[in-house]
């Protein structure tokens, strides 16, 4: 029988800001002083629920660069569009995922897909930044879109609810996504009076995200809407209990024992690193949009 994984902390959000004009976000780390705890993953940040009116101009970020990392968008409402400097473009609506590895270097924009600004409507996605270790973070650009459809759904036990299983695997059941290091990363819809379990490897990192709903882990953490909570790496099972319906990300991933150096869209092993990755992108060694 595994042991029951304690939940160490319970966090908000750390800070709150806007990307571009188009992603009002709530941020979970790395603000709360959240670093190497939850590596490889870098960054959590929560965009919206927000409404937006129609426009004929897509809001969003424009072009900027990465290096170096990861970064994986999964879509819960309203529909994006990305293009980016590897020739790449790509759109993706509710229930579907984006995974860019930056790796040595692009440039990109993520915006509002054009028919969906006209529109208008409600945008909420998470944005994760996945760390890559040294030996891989020169390597070249790779893009993959991951569709709702190609996203396989566990049922859980006794009616409790789904994962949809984006990344690892989940009881023998393997997510799509490629990824450089092991992780397993889990949409997890509970309905509301139901009970589930989770095992995961222990000795990784682990956090769950709560989007909407209201649950209590372990028996002993309650944890509301917007909130993180982070486990320690002992230990391999993780008892749920929603007290309403709710929807939860499950982060659980191999660290990455390495310097991390970072400043802005770029994340290296030292500050020389950060430099040169500044010096390719004014040079325009990382490409451009056309």
């Amino acid at each position: 029988m595994e042991s029951i994984k304690p939940v160490l902390h319970v966090y908000q959000s750390g800070s709150t800001h806007w990307v571009g004009d188009g992603f009002h976000v709530r941020n979970l780390f790395p603000s709360n002083d959240l670093d190497q705890q939850l590596s490889p993953f870098l960054l959590l940040d929560y965009a919206g629920p927000t409404h937006f009116p129609p426009t004929d101009r897509p809001r969003g970020v424009g072009e900027h660069p990465h290096r170096g990392f990861e970064t994986v968008t999964i879509v819960y409402q309203g529909v994006l569009e990305h293009r980016d400097s590897a020739g790449n473009h790509g759109t993706i609506g509710p229930g579907d995922v984006q995974w860019m590895t930056a790796a040595s270097g692009v440039v990109h924009e993520e915006k509002h897909e054009r028919e969906f600004a006209k529109r208008g409507g409600t945008v909420e996605m998470v944005q994760l930044w996945v760390n890559l270790p040294a030996a891989l973070k020169m390597t070249p650009p790779r893009y993959q879109t991951l569709l709702r459809a190609q996203i396989p759904e566990v049922d859980l036990p006794d009616g409790a609810g789904l994962v949809r299983v984006i990344a690892g695997d989940f009881h023998g059941v393997k997510g799509p996504a490629n990824t450089y290091t092991p992780i397993n990363l889990y949409d997890l819809r509970l309905k509301a009076g139901h009970h589930a379990e989770l095992t995961v490897p222990a000795a990784y990192n682990t956090a769950i995200f709560l989007l909407h709903g209201d649950i209590l882990l372990n028996g002993s953490h309650a944890l509301k809407a917007s909130e993180l909570a982070l486990f320690d790496t002992s230990g391999e099972r993780i008892a749920i209990d929603a007290r309403e319906d709710a929807t939860l990300l499950v982060l659980n991933g191999e660290p990455i024992h390495e310097p991390v150096a970072r400043r802005g869209p770029f994340v290296m092993n030292t500050e020389e690193e950060l430099v040169q990755a500044a010096n390719d992108y004014q040079a325009g060694k990382m490409g451009h949009l056309h």
